[in-house]
């Protein structure tokens, strides 16, 4: 089996509980934002829901040059979720095309020509796509809860969804 599968599972799986947290956001609530130093709801959203296709487009090449980072805010809920399947999709196509040597080469991060980081492009996968992915969607719980709204099961029961009674 190909490497890349157990990680094409992976993200089907996960893609689904995403949607999950991405249907709650609500759209009165984009530009809120519980602490001045923090992304607002619509950008944190949007962040979530964008990350898989940008990384796998980001990790489709041997290197990339980092740059001042800046988020966009989603602007509606529709917007949201349109980016979410698109970025769903562009990410299973992306990463569908990886072979194990692929999936094996070397991948590095720059900044300003310096490297940053160098490492198999699978740990890149693994740690950007998908971990920083996890994080992401953790702290967009977090926003949902001090938005008081329901939090939905992600890897198991929540104080508002228990998929197991």
């Amino acid at each position: 089996m190909p490497i890349i599968d157990s990680i094409l599972k992976e993200l089907d799986q996960e893609a689904a509980t995403t949607r999950r947290v991405l249907e709650r956001v609500p759209e009165r609530s984009l530009s809120w934002k519980p602490h001045a130093k923090s992304m607002s709801l619509g950008q944190l959203a949007l962040h979530v829901a964008t990350t898989p296709g940008g990384v796998a487009e980001i990790v489709s090449k041997d290197n990339f040059e980092v740059r001042d980072f800046s988020q966009e805010a989603a602007k509606s809920t529709s917007e949201l979720m349109a980016a979410f399947e698109g970025a769903i999709g562009q990410a299973k196509h992306i990463l569908g095309k990886m072979d194990d040597a692929a999936v094996m080469a070397q991948w590095s991060l720059t900044r300003s020509g310096q490297t940053i980081f160098a490492m198999p492009r699978i740990n890149v996968i693994r740690m950007i796509l998908l971990n920083h992915w996890y994080h992401h969607r953790g702290q967009l719980s977090v926003y949902l809860r001090m938005l008081d709204v329901p939090v939905p099961s992600i890897y198991g029961p929540s104080a508002d969804e228990n998929p197991f009674a």
